[in-house]
């Protein structure tokens, strides 16, 4: 009796850290990128309760300008914003304490290019990575080790023009995103039809360079905006903005091949769209798209793990205008969508057995442009 004792109390510490290191987090912030040319005046954080899918304000930081999109640092503990300005367009770093849900501006530099949209950072928080879509170029940043930015060390410009002149006279580079080994840096191009591929060696001075293939094209007129890649890294899903469609391809350690296009808009639609995010179940068995404007609609498909193929199963208007961004909590419970319109982030139960959407009671009012959601552990 006394031996069991002594082994249980030897073990005792060992099962307690394996119970903290494998605990499922039960809650998370969630950080609100905005416009602000409305109510909103900055970046909002609120924590969000898996259990019950509720939102509770936590904090946000005022002053900054058209944080419209972020990235969270792999570490937690800094967070990247675009600032959406114009010409005079920007980047600002903050450091983050996910307990306050507490943002402190750090620095700010120029993305040296017009209308900064979208924003990354690598895994070792070496570079950030800033798509600058009315100047048509790709920017990188280099972090300090306090996590504030450098100014820009690699500008790389697209070229060319699609055959839509009202929106494709020229590159308009809408995202920067990496591949899951961080191998490659790929970056969309409206304005050309093109999805760019570039290798990235995190410790050059010019880090990006020019892959084999260096890029791949979509139909014309497609204008490809956002990307995932499939959890298992095989499959890459490419989203096109003005074509409402999605692209499925083998990535094949960076030669992509096509296998799949799934048109998102249903028979007989008239009016306005303009697919918007992409974003894949955390099991990796549904993909959900959204689509915007007078479309305002989530689109679900059940993804065939062995091939990788689309097979639609939901279409579900969002209960607002202009579905810019939306994001699935880390649990997969969850989906919640901004629409940028109605000043408004809905919440949608998941079934995580057939990836249908449910309403739910709980929703965000008077948010003022939301257009970008970030998930992160709160604990």
């Amino acid at each position: 009796m006394k031996k069991l004792l002594l082994i249980l109390v030897l073990l005792f510490p060992v099962l307690t850290y394996a119970q903290k290191k494998d605990k499922t987090p039960s809650t998370y912030d969630l950080l609100i990128g905005t416009y602000t040319k409305g109510k909103s005046k900055g970046i909002m954080v609120y924590r969000f309760y898996v259990e019950s899918g509720r939102l509770a304000y936590l904090n946000q930081i005022e002053g900054v300008s058209n944080p419209s999109y972020l990235c969270v640092s792999k570490d937690n503990h800094f967070v990247y914003a675009v600032n959406e300005d114009g010409k005079d367009g920007g980047v600002s770093s903050f450091t983050f304490e996910p307990n306050l849900g507490k943002l402190t501006l750090l620095n700010k530099q120029s993305s040296q290019g017009i209308d900064p949209c979208y924003i990354s950072v690598d895994e070792d928080r070496k570079n950030v990575f800033v798509a600058n879509y009315n100047s048509g170029n790709l920017t990188v940043l280099p972090v300090n080790k306090d996590g504030s930015l450098k100014p820009v060390s690699q500008n790389i410009k697209d070229e060319g023009k699609g055959p839509d002149a009202s929106r494709q006279e020229g590159p308009h580079v809408h995202m920067a995103y990496f591949s899951p080994n961080e191998k490659y840096m790929l970056f969309t191009d409206l304005g050309t039809d093109k999805l760019n591929i570039y290798r990235y060696h995190s410790s050059d001075e010019k880090p990006l360079s020019p892959a084999n293939p260096s890029s791949i094209s979509v139909k014309p007129g497609k204008g490809p905006r956002h990307l995932v890649f499939s959890p298992d890294k095989k499959y890459l899903y490419l989203l096109q903005e003005m074509g409402s469609a999605i692209n499925v391809y083998k990535f094949n350690g960076g030669d992509p091949k096509e296998i799949q296009s799934v048109d998102m808009l249903p028979a007989g639609f008239k009016g306005t769209n303009g697919a918007a995010a992409i974003h894949i179940s955390p099991d990796g068995r549904f993909l959900y798209a959204s689509d915007r404007l007078d479309a305002s609609a989530l689109m679900v498909y059940a993804i065939n793990k062995e091939t990788g193929e689309l097979t639609f199963v939901q279409r579900q208007l969002t209960y607002g205008k202009n579905p810019r961004d939306f994001a699935i909590d880390p649990t997969g419970k969850y989906l919640l969508v901004a629409n940028q319109d109605s000043d408004s982030i809905i919440v949608f139960r998941i079934d995580q057995a057939t990836g249908v959407l449910s309403l739910t009671r709980n929703r965000l009012e008077n948010i003022g442009n939301p257009v970008c959601l970030k998930f992160t552990s709160a604990e």
